[in-house]
């Protein structure tokens, strides 16, 4: 049976990332977030400490990349572009994240470690030498391409179907992924 505190913590870190979610880093209160989840935000406070470490707490995030090791080698791209798109749509907490860090340093490191865990040892196993300057290269297309899409919202780049997006990302993942 689960303790108290440990469901207390868990009522927070919802609450927080629905908040994130709605209204934004700046926008979002420990108050507006302990009012979520039905506490005193001093508990808030008592478990996360300020809104950089809820934060941080909060945008704790999979991103569940596919075995690019199972799949044949020149259709890694097109994979990986496909999953992007599908893992990132309609995920609010990862918008939450892309649109924190563009303007927060600590949000902004938080997604480097993110990336640099879950998407470089994937990377290495193609080219241990460069995995990260290859992780690098990857983060820069996804990541821009999520901005486009997502949160600025450029028309041509919003209307593109999932298939329009794997031929057009996806052989630039392949270049970055396989090539060189």
């Amino acid at each position: 049976m689960a303790r108290r505190s440990d469901l207390t913590r868990q009522a927070i870190l919802d609450a927080a990332r629905e908040r994130f979610a709605a209204d934004g880093y700046e926008r979002a209160t420990i108050r507006a977030i302990a009012a979520d989840a039905g506490i005193d935000p001093a508990m808030v406070m008592r478990y996360y400490g300020n809104k950089e470490k809820l934060f941080s707490a909060a945008a704790e995030f999979d991103l569940r990349l596919p075995d690019l090791l199972g799949i044949p080698r020149e259709d890694i791209g097109a994979t990986l572009a496909r999953h992007v798109i599908t893992r990132w749509e309609g995920d609010e907490t990862l918008l939450a994240l892309l649109r924190a860090g563009v303007t927060h340093e600590s949000v902004a490191e938080r997604m480097r470690a993110i990336f640099a865990a879950q998407l470089g040892p994937v990377i290495s196993t193609f080219d241990p030498d460069r995995a990260a300057m290859r992780a690098g290269l990857v983060s820069t297309q996804v990541l821009g391409f999520v901005l486009c899409r997502y949160v600025l919202k450029f028309p041509p780049v919003v209307g593109m179907s999932v298939d329009e997006v794997v031929r057009w990302l996806g052989p630039t993942l392949q270049r970055y992924l396989t090539e060189g």
